[in-house]
């Protein structure tokens, strides 16, 4: 019998699918088994990657993950947007393109130190925890998401990393205790706000502005909790943020209450105080319409 049928809570009468694909695997080599159609549909790549298994694959994306933060007790999370482009300080500002680029980069390098002080700050707190709740996720690749990772595994805690399959810049940083790989934007951004207990925004391009303009969106329009969205940066962020107030607010397309969705906080030490400020005032645990919310998504 085979071992995990034995194993608490997992037995049944039919064997799993891991032994039954072993089974296939050792079949006799004759040029039936060696034909594609005689493969197990779900063991089989080229099958799998077919345009018309493209809903099986997403629901993949989002179960997988899923039930990896499930496995190890992860209950929320803080998830961490920045530049993938921003250099440690003292590095090469190699995503350069002309000398104003570099100096800007090489002068921004300072929100690397910023992210990763704060994830150190961030992951004690989550010790307390036992790592279940407030556990640092970042986008998986260089520059801030690096930084985050970076500052978790300095104090000896587990963080996550949510890469994507991209044709340029994104390369799983060697700091992600768990590094997730994705090929949707919609399930990656999916399991960013899944487990989300707070959004800290360092300065980014355009996959960081999305991801905040996103995260705006799903609590203005009540898709998810409000939880805290914090900007880091504010020399950064002022254009961004005086032109939300005239163009936005000032031409009636959002109401002037959207903009406190938003906070310009740049010290990490702050950042800390102002999460967990938030939840000891309405305590970690989501009300029921929040939970419901958060089933929904």
């Amino acid at each position: 019998m085979n071992k995990k049928s034995m194993e608490p809570g997992t037995w049944t009468p039919l064997p799993h699918a891991d032994a039954d694909l072993e089974r296939a695997r050792s079949a006799p080599d004759t040029p039936q088994t060696r034909s594609a159609t005689y493969r197990l549909a779900w063991s089989d790549e080229d099958f799998m990657t077919r345009r018309e298994l493209r809903a099986v694959r997403l629901q993949l994306e989002l179960l997988k993950p899923e039930m990896t933060l499930a496995e190890r007790g992860i209950r929320s999370t803080v998830i961490l947007f920045g530049g993938a482009r921003l250099p440690e300080p003292g590095g090469e500002a190699w995503a350069a393109k002309n000398e104003v680029q570099k100096k800007n980069l090489l002068k921004n390098s300072v929100y690397y130190d910023e992210a990763r002080k704060f994830a150190r700050l961030c992951s004690q707190h989550s010790a307390q925890y036992y790592y279940r709740e407030f556990v640092v996720v970042t986008g998986g690749g260089p520059g801030v998401m690096e930084a985050g990772n970076r500052g978790a595994d300095e104090v000896g805690a587990p963080s996550i990393g949510l890469n994507i399959v991209l044709p340029h810049e994104q390369a799983g940083n060697a700091f992600q205790d768990v590094g997730i790989n994705f090929r949707y934007f919609f399930a990656r951004k999916m399991m960013f706000v899944r487990f989300a207990s707070a959004y800290v925004v360092l300065p980014g391009g355009f996959g960081t502005v999305d991801e905040l303009t996103e995260c705006l969106t799903l609590v203005q329009t009540g898709k998810t909790r409000k939880i805290p969205i914090i900007l880091v940066g504010g020399d950064f962020w002022k254009g961004l943020i005086d032109w939300m107030r005239d163009k936005l607010v000032g031409e009636g397309l959002i109401s002037p209450g959207d903009m406190d969705l938003m906070t310009l906080i740049d010290e990490p030490e702050a950042i800390v105080d102002a999460i967990f400020d938030y939840y000891e005032s309405r305590g970690f645990q989501p009300t029921r319409a929040e939970r419901d919310r958060m089933l929904n998504l």
